[in-house]
């Protein structure tokens, strides 16, 4: 066996003998499957992720949300307690598969011979964290004609248009009344603004979160504004790391102090709301920690060599699942126009 499949994707019924099948991963092994997947996502490894060792769970959520300080009468005791309130998120899961396989003359003949097998099996796992992050944030399952994955249920993105405070970036212009529908520094004004000021004090903790075209757009202004050029579009906001690095998740600017991140998987649908305009997209404001992920550490995963087709079979299945903790405390400025 090959070094990742050994680590992460072995159990103790899948050795030389691949007759046996596969079994369930331990949960060390399923652990390290997780955070391997999981890493290279852009969310997915800054979101509150929850193991969930059943089908469903039920998470805590403590609010106040509003004045608790009263004027005190000296020597006397008014008889209030402050309490705390207390709710429940509910946070599911859904079965997932994934399937591939290996001819034997692929390993035979592949010039990376054996560890050709080890390639392959982290493509998908790659592959399976990125359809995972599409699904947490665009899952809809009243929507997505003819996507059966994308339909297995309700991601970030339709719980935070439901429960939080959207803004239509048509509404929102410049000073000088230009730059409607652009992505620019009033724009994340608005968004800033927009946040209930209950959940604006954890300003250390929010993010912006764009799609990466955007997020460029935004850029090329900025420097077209030190050339001169487009001085009214943007600030001079670049305190974040602006040399991109080997992975997805550039976040070259923090408009007003709040870094903003690209996130390739982001929807990008017309002015209408379909999704093959490919005209607009989203900016969200929101802390990451919000964000839930629920994955179920019995991550099965089988290999199985058939010998009428001479060739390796890999099944991996999983269950996950999201939520938001709490929707109220984000933004969502919608129908964000590419193009500068």
């Amino acid at each position: 066996m090959n070094e990742l499949l050994e680590k992460v994707i072995s159990t103790s019924s899948i050795g030389a003998d691949s007759s046996k099948g596969g079994g369930l991963l331990n949960s060390a092994q399923s652990g390290k499957f997780i955070d391997y997947m999981w890493d290279a996502t852009v969310l997915g490894s800054v979101v509150r992720t929850v193991p969930m060792n059943t089908d469903e769970v039920e998470l805590d959520r403590m609010a106040i949300g509003e004045r608790l300080v009263r004027v005190a009468t000296e020597a006397v005791d008014d008889g209030v307690n402050n309490a705390v309130a207390f709710s429940k998120v509910s946070l599911g899961s859904v079965k997932f598969r994934m399937d591939w396989e290996l001819s034997s003359e692929a390993l035979e003949d592949g010039l990376e011979g054996n560890a050709l097998e080890d390639h392959i099996a982290r493509l998908m796992a790659a592959q399976a964290s990125n359809d995972l992050e599409d699904l947490a944030i665009n899952g809809d399952t009243q929507g997505h004609v003819g996507d059966a994955l994308l339909k297995g249920f309700d991601g970030w993105r339709k719980r935070l248009f439901y429960g939080g405070t959207v803004l239509d970036a048509g509404d929102i212009t410049l000073p000088d009344g230009t730059g409607a529908g652009e992505l620019h520094r009033g724009t994340f004004n608005a968004a800033i603004r927009a946040i209930p000021r209950q959940f604006g004090g954890n300003r250390a903790g929010l993010r912006f979160y764009t799609a990466g075209g955007l997020l460029q757009d935004y850029m090329y202004r900025e420097q077209l504004q030190d050339q001169g050029g487009f001085p009214e579009r943007t600030g001079n906001t670049q305190n974040g790391n602006v040399a991109p690095g080997p992975n997805a998740g550039w976040s070259p600017t923090s408009p007003y102090g709040i870094p903003a991140t690209e996130v390739p998987l982001f929807p990008v649908y017309d002015m209408n709301g379909a999704t093959a305009g490919g005209e607009a997209s989203d900016l969200w404001l929101t802390d990451p920690k919000n964000l839930i992920w629920g994955v179920r550490r019995a991550i099965t995963v089988y290999r199985e060599f058939v010998p009428k087709k001479d060739a390796i079979e890999y099944t991996m299945f999983t269950r996950v699942g999201a939520n938001v903790e709490n929707p109220a405390a984000s933004v969502v400025v919608k129908n964000v126009k590419f193009g500068v």
